[in-house]
């Protein structure tokens, strides 16, 4: 154990405030119990008051600070710092100490499990029934299950296995983490002398936080800071944006699967759907087109089938984007396409964790912010008077935010460029390469310019109705008897 050392400038437990605010265990504990508090509060406020009139808080908190704030704009730059506070993760550590201890089957030992999980049963599921999880009622007792499923896995196996393998979002916040500017680590030099292992112990995820360095990549760690407790000579730095990304480590494919599928199943649908949709030609899409034909001939019911189709056709573009560019890209270098596919694949990380601010940044002014401090107001009876949103989609100048949609892909481009690097192969063969191992992130960037072009040419949806596709159904019929 080491009790003390010169930290680096970069070191940002070297610094005051910063220093105290991620490694002051009693801190850490009190700001982990808070947010425990407020799930569970949350979870009982959405059974108790189910709509939407009487609960603002329960949506507000999972999905306007939780969602955006906790995941996008703290994975984007400083990493898994959400999930050290997690309250599956802060419960799941006392719930191991006294569980079975067993080691999790290799069936279940899977971290594509996870990316299954959140691709199919929440997005998938989210277009086809938009508003399903956003009652309060629904997000509570989806927090519900969620939480007993956790609990069960604490307590049968050891080493956070559900976090690792089983949480929707936890292969997701472990590959988005690389894009950010931080990075745990200790001092060589202390560590060389090391003969406790002290942070190796005081982790309840079983890695071992000295190797972090040398193997470029904190593995399966939430920054929960226990190690920094422990011993002195753990390190939190600033680095280069993307440093996670650059060097070479470890791939692993669920991550690069997780990348593919969230870019299709949030960035490019919401294109789609959410955005495009719109617009004054949101008929005129191909998504909508093949949503109209089939609801003239199938009974969907409640089926959102504009969202389903906007889903299904993102997905299929994205997917064969990248193993159809990465194919051709592979040839064209004379490198075995696995490789490739899973080096290169990393470099599409900034598409939704950067883009994504775009949204999260412009909806804090639209939504999040009055629908947070009401719903607290609400809960808590604190008072306040009701808080109007900050702008409205007239506001020109909140579409400032558009800004990280074009950081995104340039980003990812310099990704690719970099990660090529790592390919043994002739220079001007990378560069014929180059487009088609970045397929994907020319049509990322090319929808984000249709986008602008079609609200300049066309502009809005002036109706300001939802065209949700069950809305439409009985002018859908209407048009088929005639």
């Amino acid at each position: 154990m080491v009790n003390f050392v010169n930290r680096d400038k970069n070191d940002i437990f070297g610094i005051p405030v910063l220093g105290f605010i991620f490694k002051n265990r009693i801190f850490l504990r009190i700001l982990q119990t808070i947010i425990l508090g407020l799930f569970l509060y949350a979870i009982y406020f959405g059974f108790i008051n189910p709509t939407k009139e009487e609960n603002l808080f329960t949506t507000g908190l999972f999905w306007g600070l939780f969602w955006p704030f906790f995941m996008v704009v703290t994975l984007s730059t400083l990493g898994r710092v959400f999930c050290g506070i997690c309250p599956h993760g802060f419960i799941g550590k006392y719930i191991t100490k006294f569980g079975l201890k067993k080691k999790m089957p290799k069936k279940l030992a899977n971290p594509f499990i996870g990316v299954i999980l959140l691709f199919l049963g929440w997005w998938f599921v989210y277009y086809m029934f938009p508003g399903l999880f956003k009652t309060p009622y629904a997000s509570a007792l989806f927090f519900l299950i969620m939480t007993v499923v956790a609990v069960v896995f604490y307590y049968i196996y050891d080493e956070m296995a559900y976090c690792k393998y089983i949480c929707p979002i936890g292969t997701m916040t472990k590959v988005y983490s690389k894009v950010s500017f931080t990075k745990l680590e200790t001092y060589t030099d202390n560590c060389q002398s090391c003969k406790t292992f002290d942070c190796a112990s005081a982790c309840s995820y079983n890695l071992k936080p000295f190797t972090f360095a040398k193997k470029n990549s904190i593995e399966d760690c939430t920054l929960c800071m226990d190690c920094s407790t422990a011993c002195e000579a753990v390190a939190f730095k600033f680095k280069a944006p993307s440093n996670g990304l650059v060097k070479k480590f470890k791939v692993n494919k669920a991550e690069v699967w997780a990348l593919i599928l969230i870019t299709a199943a949030i960035s490019i649908t919401m294109s789609f759907h959410h955005a495009l949709g719109r617009s004054a030609i949101f008929e005129d899409f191909f998504w909508t087109k093949t949503a109209r034909y089939f609801d003239g001939i199938l009974n969907f019911g409640s089926i959102d089938t504009v969202g389903l189709f906007a889903f299904i056709y993102a997905v299929v573009i994205s997917i064969s984007l990248m193993m159809g560019g990465m194919y051709i890209a592979s040839k064209i270098m004379n490198v075995d396409y696995e490789k490739t596919f899973y080096t290169l694949g990393y470099a599409i990380a900034p598409l939704f964790i950067v883009g994504g601010l775009s949204h999260v940044g412009e909806f804090f002014f639209y939504s999040y912010a009055h629908n947070i401090t009401n719903g607290f107001n609400q809960a808590f009876s604190l008072g306040l008077d009701k808080m109007a949103p900050l702008a409205s989609r007239k506001d020109a100048w909140v579409h400032i935010f558009n800004i990280f949609n074009h950081i995104a892909y340039i980003w990812a481009f310099i990704l690719v460029a970099i990660r090529m690097k790592q390919l043994d192969t002739k220079r001007y063969l990378k560069i014929l390469a180059f487009p088609f191992a970045s397929a994907l992130i020319v049509f990322y960037m090319s929808l984000n310019f249709y986008k602008a072009y079609v609200f300049s040419t066309y502009g809005a949806n002036k109706s300001g109705h939802n065209h949700s596709s069950h809305q439409m159904k009985p002018n859908t019929n209407q048009y088929k008897a005639q």
